[in-house]
């Protein structure tokens, strides 16, 4: 077939497919005879998505997998500082560059690479060729460095964000045309590639210069026309360095490259060398997935030996036999000599894992302690840095004990390392070490965690915390650090402890972290959850880590103001409490309360716990407010000892805890968000506790006024509306619900005219009430003693409109069964994104039956909106990269930023765009996902 127009080329940067793989995949070797095989994997599995799926109008004709040889380029002439600063290549990954090249040929896919030039320039010549000969092009791949060429009949795409690039998509990210890409490129530089540009000057001021002079030729020859001292001083001084950083970015589209465009024919996989290869490979599930497309017999290949099944769940294996641990084989690392030799090590494995220990849990006034690592089980290293004279004494001296390595000093030789993309730094909780370090100027990246890969597997069968996870897979119960910390008033911080004694604790941690990785990463692949622990765990690790370091402004006189309030409101609640009462009690006592109302009142039904105490919970007090047969006294007792405690909760939980929690160095408030709490994936907030500051009362919102915007800023406010119900209409299959949301029509007047057959217009309000109370109630399986006390309504009435709704919409219940049957036969739920929620209490009996029951409903619903949430956070960074503006609170369907009051606008249209299309590509939704926007100077004018 001659190359010519209605023809498409596909390129494939084969080179970025390697390095994807090689991260995103545990080490992995063949079972025969240890080789390296991991990128290889992942390489293949990408490269047959690809291929399989390139169907329909965007078909390719002609195909190639293009890669960098390993060698000098003519950019090297130019600048013998290019690429200076990447590392050595991995050992283990470095032999399976060729096997890449052998699996592109087995594929039947030209492979491609040219000694003297980057694949990227090859790309960028046939593209040119294509387009001359009347063709279209579509380059696979995310790099940056492509964008130039797109346009004209040239776009590109992500595969693994299923996204398309095109020029609207380029001048978002870099904010110029394509044609200007390497203008802004040569002067921004690119530390990565080592390509110099203009010191101080990015990409956005890059974008704002070459659009206000049109070309950097232009720009550099008027330099002395910029007002900026330090902006014009830097074109200035570099303009020699900059014109070389240009051609350092411009690709050579006139490469000499020895292949046609009738050469790249897309030829179909041949059976016999392709499954020659992967049987060789032994890659057990692509051999059987390609020989059932191909439609031929997969080849034996003999399985790794049997092996006992975890307790846990079926498919996954055990942990790796490993060696004892052995405390006296730690060891301390007291100068730099010790330190490198350390960090060669960990270069030539490739992966390394580490921990922090430090003064506080507080991650924004810890003070770094000492770090340890561990590359190979049973062995660990500890290094002290700031532990004090006069060990374990809570009040000995404040002089650095001697045999200890400078901070600084330790910290510059292992900066590079975890910094290194070839590197993957394994932690526990490692969000927690990732702003310890970033306090320190060190990005740790690439990461891995195994609390995450805990959560991810077991969700709901247990915590994960390291000593739980120690004992429970290693079989080791690790030294706890109350033993070196000891507890209450006499309780030191870790800089107190002996460094012998530290060595011991901190070195474990190191050497149970990296034997639990080893132990959970070829699990995820087992219960089927890597895509759920790649997608929307592991990435939401940094994007947390930066909004908590952010913080939020918060007016300490404001909470003062209302702390001041709350308490005379109290006082004047305490005393109408003591004379509906007819005596002096204490309010806050449960017991003398219960006395008041089931003693002295004569309220019936009181119930005593084991410390002989009646009962005075909120759910109590609520029942004692809507009884029909109770002193009416008593009930106004309940109601109003409800109203104090909601104002105590408030002023103690709020306007006086946030007043300290005021960080003094940056006037914020830096919550911590637990990603690993609730087994539904929804976000814990501690540290304070943001999330629960009650929205629907004056005093609630009288709080969230204290939360504002910096000078010259305003908080945005992003919400999803009823995204919950949205997701059960999705699930249960409901037409007539999936119809209102498409129609834009009100959810809970629509409900309240299918149940109860009123229109719409001129509706009751306490009608359209029941129905929402009913519509949320449903979605956490409320019952109708639950829905009773919501509504203040008789029982009977409430299971009344529970078996009406099921009535009207019986997909609802169809749904519920499912889901319990579902749970009681796997031992788990799941949400449409895969995560898996187990249900350990699924088949019991007795009152935790309900409860169980109740849980298994709601889990998929919530845990999906909950997904939906944490997609759109992980996405977000990259989309207001460019903007003034920054993430700063999650709130279960809320998200807050904080932005340039020039910038709202743009913010608004760009974080909806991404919330409402957080499903997409994995989920589509039969309904839309809607977000509603708010503004203000404070918190409560934005919600």
């Amino acid at each position: 077939m001659t190359f010519g127009k209605g023809c498409h080329l596909h390129l494939i940067d084969g080179s970025a497919y390697i390095f994807r793989a090689y991260h995103a995949l545990p080490p992995l070797t063949r079972k025969s005879d240890g080789l390296p095989i991991g990128a290889v994997a992942g390489f293949c599995n990408m490269l047959w998505s690809q291929l399989a799926n390139n169907k329909g109008d965007d078909a390719p004709t002609h195909i190639a997998c293009v890669f960098d040889y390993s060698s000098k380029t003519f950019r090297d002439e130019i600048y013998d500082q290019y690429k200076a600063n990447r590392p050595e290549l991995p050992e283990d990954l470095r032999p399976q560059f060729p096997l890449t090249r052998e699996a592109t040929k087995a594929f039947n896919v030209a492979c491609l690479e040219m000694e003297g030039y980057e694949a990227d320039d090859i790309i960028a010549t046939l593209a040119r060729q294509a387009r001359e000969a009347g063709g279209e092009v579509t380059i696979i791949s995310s790099d940056k460095d492509l964008m130039q060429l797109v346009g004209n009949g040239v776009e590109m795409f992500d595969a693994m964000k299923s996204k398309r690039i095109g020029v609207d998509e380029v001048e978002e990210k870099f904010g110029v045309k394509p044609d200007r890409v390497i203008d802004v490129q040569a002067l921004a530089g690119d530390s990565v590639d080592n390509v110099p540009g203009a010191p101080g000057i990015g990409v956005k001021t890059a974008a704002l210069l070459i659009n206000e002079y049109g070309d950097l030729e232009t720009l550099l020859e008027r330099a002395e026309e910029i007002k900026q001292p330090k902006r014009r001083q830097a074109l200035i001084d570099n303009a020699d360095l900059i014109r070389i950083s240009k051609r350092l970015v411009t690709l050579d589209d006139h490469t000499p490259v020895e292949w046609t465009l009738d050469e790249l024919e897309v030829r179909a996989p041949e059976a016999e060398p392709l499954m020659g290869f992967l049987t060789q490979m032994e890659f057990r599930t692509l051999t059987k997935r390609v020989a059932e497309a191909l439609k031929v017999e997969a080849p034996a290949i003999p399985e790794a030996p049997a092996v006992p099944v975890s307790h846990d769940a079926e498919e996954e294996a055990p942990a790796p036999d490993q060696p004892p641990f052995d405390h006296a084989k730690y060891e301390c690392i007291r100068d730099a000599g010790a330190l490198t030799r350390w960090v060669d090590l960990i270069r030539e494995r490739g992966y390394v894992a580490v921990d922090t220990e430090t003064t506080s849990l507080d991650e924004m006034r810890a003070e770094l302690v000492g770090i340890s690592l561990s590359v190979i089980p049973g062995e660990a290293c500890y290094i002290p840095l700031g532990h004090k004279q006069g060990g374990g004494d809570l009040f000995g001296s404040n002089d650095l004990s001697d045999g200890q390595m400078g901070l600084d000093e330790a910290l510059a030789i292992l900066k590079p390392v975890l910094e290194d993309d070839a590197i993957l730094k394994i932690g526990q909780n490692m969000k927690y070490d990732w702003k310890i370090f970033a306090r320190q100027g060190i990005q740790v990246g690439p990461i891995d965690d195994t609390m995450l890969m805990s959560y991810a597997m077991h969700a709901g069968q247990h915590n994960h915390g390291m000593d739980l996870l120690s004992e429970r897979y290693l079989s080791h119960k690790s030294i706890e650090i109350k033993s070196l910390l000891g507890s209450g008033k006499s309780a030191i911080t870790f800089d107190r402890v002996p460094i012998d004694e530290a060595v011991k604790y901190a070195a474990e941690d190191a050497d149970i972290t990296l034997r639990l990785w080893q132990a959970f990463k070829p699990n995820l692949h087992r219960v089927q959850v890597t895509t759920v622990y790649e997608t929307l765990e592991r990435p939401l690790v940094p994007v947390l880590a930066d909004m908590e370091m952010a913080g939020i402004r918060v007016d300490g006189q404001v909470l003062s103001r209302m702390s001041n309030t709350f308490a005379q409101k109290m006082a004047g609640l305490e005393a109408e409490i003591q004379e509906i009462a007819g005596q002096p009690f204490n309010v806050g006592s449960p017991k003398q309360l219960g006395e008041i109302l089931f003693d002295t009142m004569g309220v019936e039904g009181g119930q005593k716990g084991k410390t002989g105490a009646y009962a005075t919970g909120a759910d109590v007090l609520e029942d004692i407010t809507t009884l029909e047969d109770v002193n009416p006294d008593a009930a106004k007792l309940a109601a109003t000892v409800l109203d104090w405690r909601q104002l105590s909760k408030l002023k103690s939980t709020y306007t006086d805890a946030l007043q300290t929690a005021i960080n003094p160095d940056t006037g914020r408030v830096h919550t911590s968000y637990s990603i690993a709490g609730a087994s539904t994936g929804r976000l814990a907030s501690t540290d304070p506790n943001l999330q629960n500051i009650p929205v629907r009362t004056e005093e609630g919102r009288r709080i969230r006024e204290a939360f504002i915007a910096g000078p010259g800023m305003r908080l945005v406010s992003l919400d999803y509306s009823q995204i919950e119900l949205r997701i059960l209409a999705h699930v249960a299959d409901i037409p007539q619900l999936k119809q209102a949301f498409r129609d834009g029509i009100d959810i809970h007047a629509m409900t309240a005219s299918e149940m109860f057959n009123v229109p719409v217009e001129g509706m009751d309000p306490m009608v359209r009430r029941q129905a929402k109370a009913i519509n949320f109630g449903v979605i956490y399986g409320i019952s109708g003693f639950g829905l009773a006390r919501n509504l203040r309504i008789p029982r009977a009435e409430a299971q009344g409109f529970i078996d009406r709704y099921f009535e009207r919409f019986p997909g609802i219940k169809d749904y519920m069964e499912a889901t319990v049957a579902f749970a009681k036969e796997n031992g788990f739920v799941q949400t449409l994104f895969g995560r898996k929620i187990h249900t350990p209490e699924i088949n019991a009996k007795g009152p935790h039956a309900g409860f169980a029951r109740r849980a298994a409903i709601n889990a998929p619903i919530q845990g999906a909106a909950a997904d939906v949430i944490r997609r759109a956070m992980i996405r977000m960074p990259a989309a207001i990269a460019d903007l003034p503006a920054t993430m700063l609170l999650q709130v279960h369907d809320e998200l807050l930023f904080e932005v340039e009051e020039g910038a709202v606008d743009k913010l608004i249209a760009t974080a909806r765009d991404v919330m409402e299309g957080a499903a997409h590509p994995a989920v589509h939704l039969d309904v839309p996902l809607v977000v509603d926007a708010g503004q203000g100077a404070n918190w409560a004018e934005a919600h």
